[in-house]
């Protein structure tokens, strides 16, 4: 079979031809039909560090296809494209108590767009509301990413005015009130601000870290809850606790790759309930052969891709 690869430290990943995969026991044998490119996939491919536990290794950790009986699954994270093979491949063996149906109202195509970035938009919107959020705006943090699109999707289509923050307004706001923004803003400030500034969002879907993640959370009135779901500005936590202390509001952690199969379930379940299926050919901004995920991986770490690239491997 045809599979990007990644052998060596430090050196991008290549197209290869290699001995399909077989499933051990507890796996499933998956040809693939889509596949995703994400933040952590571009970084692997790109041949930087701190996503591949081992090499060689093949890339990807969204895939969606079908089993030799015909059934249609979808695998987001759960270790593929970190530390065993993942779905930048014609086939891929994974774990079967990792994969979920796909819903028949998004199809192979669908999941594959809704990935990751969308189960991790519903853990965030999952948490959000077993906070019990107040009344008020929403924000929405890397609004023009994977994440930040399914997070406004999914919470206008619960009902909540969202603000989508990013630094290409006048470029993606159009598309970003498509999804269901109510306002786009200017992103926030990349230096923390005062410890608690003017009380706006009742809550916050945050996939950026560090400095925004700080004046997010200065800027959440109380009671409310901040979900933080990324790190694609800082790993770092340069702020205080007075959010928490003075305002009561609640930092909660979201983690989308090792999930109980109930908590995988429900993100899925969220998703066919609340997503509109339109919004799919929204997110795609481009389809690629396998060939062309190395390219695709420069423009989406230099911030050059809108929402979604979805990977045919067969092509």
């Amino acid at each position: 079979m045809r599979g990007l690869v990644a052998e060596h430290k430090g050196e991008p990943a290549a197209l290869q031809d290699r001995p399909a995969p077989e499933a051990a026991d507890g796996e499933v044998l998956l040809d693939a039909a889509w596949s995703s490119l994400n933040y952590k996939d571009a970084l692997a491919v790109a041949g930087r560090p701190g996503v591949l536990r081992s090499l060689p290794l093949v890339p990807g950790i969204d895939v969606a296809g079908t089993t030799p009986d015909g059934d249609a699954l979808v695998v987001t994270g759960a270790g593929l494209g970190e530390r065993r093979d993942g779905g930048l491949a014609e086939q891929v063996a994974v774990e079967a108590v990792t994969a979920v149906p796909v819903p028949d109202v998004f199809g192979l195509r669908g999941a594959a767009a809704i990935g990751t970035a969308g189960v991790t938009a519903a853990l965030s919107v999952l948490a959000l509301e077993r906070a019990g959020i107040p009344d008020g705006p929403v924000l929405v943090t890397g609004a023009g990413g994977g994440v930040g699109g399914w997070a406004i999707a999914l919470l206008a289509a619960s009902g909540r005015e969202v603000h989508a923050a990013t630094g290409r307004g006048d470029e993606l706001g159009d598309h970003l009130r498509a999804l269901g923004a109510a306002e786009v803003v200017p992103r926030l400030d990349a230096e923390p601000g005062r410890p608690l500034q003017t009380a706006r969002w009742a809550a916050v879907v945050d996939s950026l870290g560090g400095a925004p993640l700080v004046n997010a959370l200065a800027q959440t009135v109380p009671g409310g809850a901040v979900a933080a779901c990324g790190l694609a500005a800082s790993a770092d936590l340069p702020g205080s606790v007075l959010p928490f202390i003075l305002r009561g509001v609640t930092l909660t952690g979201i983690f989308s790759v090792d999930l109980v199969p109930t908590l995988r379930l429900a993100a899925w379940d969220l998703l066919a309930s609340r997503l509109d299926p339109a919004h799919v050919d929204r997110m795609v901004e481009r389809e690629i052969g396998l060939a062309d995920v190395p390219a695709a991986a420069d423009d989406v770490l230099a911030g050059r891709v809108r929402g979604r690239v979805l990977v045919d491997p067969t092509r």
